[in-house]
């Protein structure tokens, strides 16, 4: 005979229960919450916590008391995962728009030491600077310009994705391609 459960599972709405329904069937969702819809399912259907793991291949009770009890205070919201370990984020967005700011400026040759901002010049002079990022390396600093659309190009200078300089007969334009977001593979 099983334990009293600590928290039981509380009484789910029509539209939460058709909710888990349909994300419970989709192939197209992440598994991980395709498995935890039916979790829920299994509990409000009757099923013990043990049955209810056993039921989609797990074998946990715990982790299936954990998710009911996520389930009873943030909804449906409980069944998109938390952080999953590893390194927490320790750049947030001002540090990311301080980096943005630094770039944007147009180096100094004799402050800066360069024409043009490459990872490691960028990153020499966020850590020099009095309000920069002292331990900012240079995989931030690339991740950060690549999600704000910038490449680096073969002729070593960075470009803004899906927009290029092209000379007209009134002077030089800028094209952007409508299609940007469409063509980037990864």
């Amino acid at each position: 005979m099983t334990r009293r459960q600590k928290d039981p599972l509380r009484q789910l709405g029509e539209a939460e229960r058709e909710e888990l329904e349909a994300l419970s069937r989709l192939r197209t969702a992440p598994a991980e919450q395709v498995i935890r819809a039916r979790l829920i399912l299994a509990v409000a259907r009757g099923m013990n916590y043990t049955e209810a793991a056993q039921s989609v291949g797990r074998h946990s009770n715990d982790a299936v008391s954990a998710l009911v009890s996520r389930f009873n205070q943030e909804g449906l919201e409980a069944l998109v995962p938390h952080h999953g370990g590893g390194f927490v984020a320790q750049y947030g967005e001002t540090e990311k728009a301080r980096i943005l700011r630094e770039f944007a400026r147009t180096p100094q040759r004799e402050t800066d030491g360069t024409a043009t901002w490459s990872a490691q010049t960028l990153q020499r002079t966020l850590r020099q600077a009095s309000d920069g990022l002292p331990t900012v390396s240079t995989y931030t600093i690339l991740a950060v310009l690549h999600e704000a659309g910038y490449d680096w190009q073969k002729s070593r200078s960075w470009c803004a994705t899906g927009q290029v300089i092209r000379q007209r007969k009134r002077g030089k334009v800028m094209v952007s391609d409508a299609d940007t977001q469409a063509k980037k593979t990864d």
